[in-house]
């Protein structure tokens, strides 16, 4: 089977009232890309329709896979996802698109070439974030000041659900991962840092949704918990490259 450019993996909970409208807009996205692409659906842990919704979707659509991962947690799903892709690129996904689908090109070549990881960021220059409450803005500039003192320097926006990774990076560090949760995404970036990934801030324009599932609280001293983890890794070997 012919490598697609471009893998697009939609970690996908409890998501049957957005996923349809999602799956329609990129699927018409893509539609009208020059280059191949398939869409991974993973839903993982759900309580509704969405596996049916994305078996129902995928079945009309060769370009759309439905895949049902073991277990809870976002990085569970998008791990499964991106070690199930086939793409040359394999772009991470929110079901929310609260980035629009058609800013994807902006991580991908010929617009972005000198990358093994692109990362959508809410903070870099020339982004935009809208409709967002001012409290919520905040609190996430709180989380991403102790991310960056405590694991990822001079990263501004690591928690952005919109990433894209070359296959061989994805394969590298997807595979190491041990984080299961919301804040595998600290994990991915510290060990790239490690490996001598070289990771870009794309700025976006993003729209905030008041159906979030984050809990800014909970899952920031989650994340504290989750670093002192990475860190505690990385001491013991952990992601070290082998011999």
């Amino acid at each position: 089977m012919t490598q697609p450019f471009l893998s697009i993996i939609i970690p996908s909970h409890n998501e049957e009232h957005r996923l349809p409208d999602t799956l329609e807009q990129v699927i018409g996205f893509l539609q009208a890309q020059p280059y191949t692409a398939e869409v991974l659906v993973v839903e993982n842990g759900s309580q509704d329709n969405t596996l049916k919704i994305a078996q129902d979707f995928a079945a009309d659509c060769p370009q759309c896979r439905a895949l049902q991962a073991d277990g809870r947690g976002k990085g569970l799903a998008v791990r499964a996802g991106m070690l199930a892709a086939r793409g040359q690129y394999r772009f991470m996904c929110d079901a929310d698109l609260s980035m629009p689908i058609a800013e994807l090109n902006r991580f991908l070549p010929p617009a972005r070439a000198d990358f093994d990881i692109a990362i959508a960021s809410r903070e870099a220059p020339g982004s935009i974030r809208y409709h967002e409450p001012a409290y919520r803005h905040w609190g996430g500039r709180g989380i991403n000041l102790i991310i960056r003192i405590l694991a990822l320097p001079g990263l501004y926006d690591t928690q952005c659900g919109f990433k894209c990774f070359r296959a061989s990076t994805a394969k590298d560090l997807f595979t190491c991962q041990t984080l299961t949760n919301w804040s595998f995404d600290i994990e991915l970036l510290y060990i790239a840092r490690l490996r001598g990934y070289r990771i870009a801030e794309v700025p976006i324009p993003w729209y905030y949704s008041s159906e979030t599932k984050i809990n800014p609280v909970r899952d920031a001293l989650q994340m504290i918990r989750d670093i002192i983890a990475v860190r505690r890794n990385a001491r013991r070997g952990l992601y070290d490259l082998p011999i």
